[in-house]
């Protein structure tokens, strides 16, 4: 596959990746959605449904990683770095485009729920306002749609929540062959689709699951730009957790994978 086919199916993949899933957290969060309030099972299937469908559109032109810490834990795996910055490239420009389409299909909830009157009450009594449901942490009342953070603020539990659970999903892609033809049926896709649903529900209670860095860093630098009213902080205090934990999650299976399994 050639550098720019890359670039292409790694923007188009990762945008479609990051609208679904944004967008059911969108659907989940927002006042004026008729799946507010739908819960954790419905974000985690999002997301799972997310990666599905990105990485089945770009898996002819890039193979579909959508994340850096599979493209890192790939690397490590076949030696093979020269097509790195072109898969980091496609994804970190899917991912900003992707979070700008979530704003844009859910342009009116945004609206009627960050000028709700309970909303902004919320935010006169407690100007950081809430990311995850009601708990108050640093960032304004939508930035959980953008971007995760934790339920417990402790930096050395979240950067190893995040860092465990990307092991999982690099050490399955790598132990599965998806570097070695597995995906062009399919299944290695549909499979990987899975492990991520299941992540989800098992270990994205404390953090809420990035496993991606550029899941949370695209979308968190188009919350800081919308014109959002009332939108609060973007927490970027918080922003090298999902960044460096999932990066040293895939360097970690890389490792272990050349070690155990090579």
């Amino acid at each position: 596959m050639s550098n720019g086919h890359i670039v292409i199916g790694e923007i188009f993949g990762t945008a479609v990746l990051i609208l679904l899933g944004g967008g059911v957290c969108a659907a989940v969060t927002l006042k004026r959605s008729k799946a507010r309030d739908a819960g954790w099972l419905a974000i985690t299937f999002g997301w799972g449904f997310g990666v599905l469908g990105g990485a089945y559109i770009a898996n002819g032109y890039s193979g579909g990683h959508l994340n850096p810490a599979v493209t890192l834990g790939i690397a490590i795996k076949t030696g093979e770095w020269s097509k790195v910055p072109y898969y980091l490239i496609g994804q970190l420009i899917g991912a900003l485009i992707g979070a700008f389409l979530v704003w844009v299909a859910y342009l009116g909830q945004f609206q009627a729920h960050l000028t709700d009157p309970e909303v902004v009450a919320g935010l006169e009594s407690d100007p950081a306002g809430p990311t995850t449901g009601n708990k108050a942490q640093p960032g304004g009342p939508v930035l959980g749609v953008f971007s995760t953070g934790p339920e417990i603020r402790n930096p050395v539990q979240n950067l190893l929540t995040e860092a465990v659970a990307t092991a999982v999903l690099v050490l399955f892609i790598l132990t599965q062959g998806m570097t070695d033809g597995l995906a062009e049926n399919g299944m290695g896709i549909l499979l990987t689709a899975l492990i991520v649903v299941g992540l989800g529900l098992s270990l994205g209670g404390p953090t809420g699951y990035a496993i991606n860095p550029f899941r949370d860093l695209g979308p968190r630098i188009v919350h800081s730009l919308l014109p959002l009213p009332n939108k609060g902080g973007s927490d970027w205090g918080y922003a090298w957790i999902p960044v460096v934990g999932p990066l040293a999650g895939a360097a970690i299976a890389g490792g272990l994978y050349r070690l155990a399994f090579t």
